[in-house]
């Protein structure tokens, strides 16, 4: 068995690069390539399964498409505060992976762990108050009543979400890319295949519609920690020892969630301001909102290229900074920022040259067509911006710099964005377009702003380094 376990951990293993050299740039964003590309298929993966609900819906109509999109894009606010805590496991197991601490890399874990557990209830207890409200948000009526089911049965993912969160930081910290990758893909096929049973009544299950779709994704987030939990099994068998949970320290916890605030309410800002933009939309015609959500899916789902790659960079500049070579570590933002610019331009491409062929993917409508090809002109204009903030913020994570991402977040998406996007939608009667122009403004000067941050900040490493 444990030959087994050995075997398990070699195959799923990504090598370090040798931490005795000094790489040149082409090599570092080789080394960058290596490490983000499981780490973006497993991104691709994660948001895949929104992708496959929106589609397996889509057959019930507008509305269904924007009450699912809702129901997960507001439940998801509040889950991804609790997911962002442990963005802080970037830093804190990066660095000490980096630095060859191996069994601090494992108690950080444990800690997170043990802070998912934690934040499990009051995270569920916290959404189900807020559901509550939902009468009042101006959906129309046909969104609504679907909405509120969607949401009723998303909330129990909660907590298997946080773990398999806490799990997959660390596991991608040190490396071990490829088990979150090859469970997030099969997690993909469990999501398709309960979509296909509970949505529709196949297989002689009643038809539960939107609430089934939500059923189904809750299965698949269960199967997300099980699946993440046996693999860190695997690779170390004592890494939950009897009683582990004695041994956590309050002043870890304390450092990690100090750690990871920050972190968790830039994401949330982020996240919450497009959550907010289908609540505002959800105010207009279900097909409006129906193009909104199909834009976002497809929006959402490039996204996770440059969101990989900020990962991959968050850990490569870490084990840079915790082997206290800072020249490096600047180099490795470089080079990911370099990547993600090749990337973003080539889609920004896509959607300005096939725009109709990519919402056709999600529906037949053609008016839904027509809406979802002017948003797609629209997006194109942010790519290269979205891509730059999130591999900026992954870079500045590896420094252990959370704060200022957040800061730029709130004043350029809430205090800038948003109002520039509420005047255009309801008062200049630009409706979604002018939702989507203010959400451009946001990621626009967001993307502008970090750039400048790791340029200073890394340019001032290298210098306190010589």
């Amino acid at each position: 068995m444990r030959n087994t376990r050995k075997r398990i951990g070699d195959a799923l293993h990504l090598n370090d690069p040798d931490q005795h050299q000094t790489p040149s740039f082409n090599q570092e964003i080789i080394s960058t390539f290596k490490l983000a590309l499981p780490v973006v298929l497993g991104e691709i993966g994660w948001m895949a399964m929104g992708v496959a609900d929106t589609i397996l819906v889509s057959d019930l109509g507008p509305a269904a498409i924007g009450a699912s999109g809702i129901g997960g894009s507001v439940y998801f606010t509040f889950a991804v505060f609790g997911m962002g805590l442990f963005l802080g496991l970037d830093t804190l197991v990066s660095q000490s992976h980096g630095a060859g601490k191996h069994d601090e890399s494992r108690q950080w874990l444990r800690t997170g762990v043990f802070l998912a557990l934690l934040l499990t209830p009051f995270l569920t207890i916290l959404f189900a108050v807020v559901l509550q409200t939902v009468d009042y948000w101006g959906l129309t009526p046909e969104v609504l009543p679907m909405a509120r089911s969607y949401m009723k049965v998303v909330l129990w993912s909660t907590g298997p979400l946080l773990v398999y969160s806490a799990l997959r930081r660390y596991l991608q910290s040190i490396g071990r890319v490829r088990p979150v990758m090859i469970v997030l893909l099969s997690a993909n096929l469990l999501n398709i295949a309960f979509n296909w049973i509970l949505v529709y009544g196949h297989l002689g299950s009643p038809a539960f519609g939107v609430s089934g779709s939500a059923a189904a994704t809750v299965i698949s987030r269960i199967y997300l920690a099980a699946g993440l939990a046996w693999i860190v099994w695997s690779i170390d068998p004592t890494i939950f020892p009897s009683k582990w949970y004695r041994s956590i320290f309050k002043n870890d916890l304390v450092k990690l969630v100090r750690l990871g605030f920050p972190a968790a309410s830039q994401i949330t800002m982020e996240v919450g301001i497009f959550s907010l933009a289908s609540t505002l939309i959800g105010r207009m015609a279900p097909v409006s909102l129906a193009a909104h959500q199909i834009v976002l899916n497809i929006t959402s789902l490039t996204f996770m290229i440059p969101l990989g790659i900020a990962s991959a960079a968050a850990v490569r500049v870490g084990h840079a900074v915790g082997a206290k070579k800072l020249t490096s570590a600047a180099r490795a933002g470089w080079a990911a920022i370099a990547l993600t610019n090749v990337v973003m331009i080539s889609l920004a491409a896509s959607f300005v040259l096939i725009p109709a062929t990519l919402v056709d993917l999600f529906t037949a409508d053609h008016e839904i067509i027509r809406q979802g090809v002017r948003l797609l002109a629209i997006a194109a204009i942010f790519q290269i911006f979205d891509g730059l903030q999130a591999v900026t913020t992954g870079s500045l994570r590896g420094l252990g710099d959370t704060r200022t991402p957040a800061i730029c977040n709130l004043v350029a998406h809430w205090l800038i964005g948003l109002p520039v996007g509420v005047y255009l939608a309801f008062e200049m009667q630009m409706e979604v377009r002018g939702i989507w122009v203010g959400l451009s403004t946001g990621l626009i000067v967001t993307g502008i702003v970090l750039l400048i941050v790791w340029f200073r900040k890394s340019r001032q490493n290298q210098t306190f380094q010589a």
